[in-house]
């Protein structure tokens, strides 16, 4: 845990790789120091068809899924860091945003199928 589920538009690879985004996401939320590294798993989405306002500016929105359990306090400073730390990647106009969502313990199943 937790689940990164990074969407973005098809022209933002004009600006940043897909693996280099993947690769500061792990970081920026290893370093909240609320998880451990090998359970951060991260998948992106790529959207050709969006619309960011009126215009077909450029977008990133992370999703950080975690077990429920963190208080509004701890999910408030993860947001807030990974964000700030992802600005600094990008030079252009750009829409950037990020949530934190619990999942509910009770619904979670996990299995490792090896």
């Amino acid at each position: 845990m937790p689940h990164c589920i990074i969407e973005y538009s098809k022209n933002l690879q004009q600006t940043i790789s897909v693996d280099e985004l993947m690769t500061a996401v792990h970081g920026y939320v290893f370093s909240s120091g609320l998880f451990e590294e090998s359970s951060i798993k991260i998948r992106a989405i790529e959207y050709a068809h969006y619309q960011t306002g009126l215009s077909d500016m450029p977008f990133v929105h992370l999703t950080l899924k975690i077990l429920h359990g963190r208080n509004h306090q701890q999910k408030k400073e993860l947001s807030y860091l990974v964000a700030e730390n992802l600005k600094t990647h990008f030079t252009s106009p750009i829409t950037l945003s990020v949530e934190v969502a619990d999942i509910e313990k009770v619904s979670y199943k996990k299995l490792v199928i090896e």
